[in-house]
């Protein structure tokens, strides 16, 4: 089993060119709204992913805004279960919390860059703000992503 130890420096380049295209071409058709924003978006969910290969256990979540890339590169089961396994050594599941029970404290997308800085990847700082957590609320108060995801390994 080969794990990948060392970051690239962009992201984009822990996969083919070809589904990274692949994948910010379906995030530009399936969310119009952040089409501008495709690449950043697919960027930072593999960043996000990558961390949370680097900390298993650690239960990282995404903002909103990088869930997107990261629901995008689920419906391409092949491509993703192959990336999760160099990436982690294992399957990095998507796992939604149940309605009505809150999610543990440190899942939440201001934990999960902090790691991915500690692990010397790319951050964008504004697809991690608070706000995009919470539908626009701008509370700041909201501990998971819109979909209540997060890695469960």
């Amino acid at each position: 089993m080969t794990i990948t130890t060392d970051r690239p420096t962009s992201t984009r380049l822990l996969i083919t060119p070809e589904l990274f295209d692949h994948l910010t071409a379906r995030i530009k058709i399936d969310h119009p709204a952040h089409a501008d924003r495709a690449e950043q978006i697919m960027e930072q969910a593999l960043s996000f992913l990558t961390a949370c290969g680097a900390r298993p256990g650690a239960r990282l979540a995404p903002s909103a805004i990088v869930d997107i890339g990261w629901h995008t590169f689920l419906m391409y089961t092949r491509e993703y279960a192959e990336f999760c396994q160099r990436i982690a050594g294992r399957f990095i599941h998507h796992t939604p919390d149940t309605p009505g029970i809150p999610a543990p404290p440190e899942s939440n997308a201001a934990t999960t860059a902090t790691v991915m800085r500690e692990l010397g990847l790319p951050v964008i700082p504004d697809l991690w703000a608070h706000s995009t957590t919470c539908s626009g609320s701008g509370t700041g108060k909201c501990s998971q992503c819109h979909q209540g995801c997060t890695d469960s390994n």
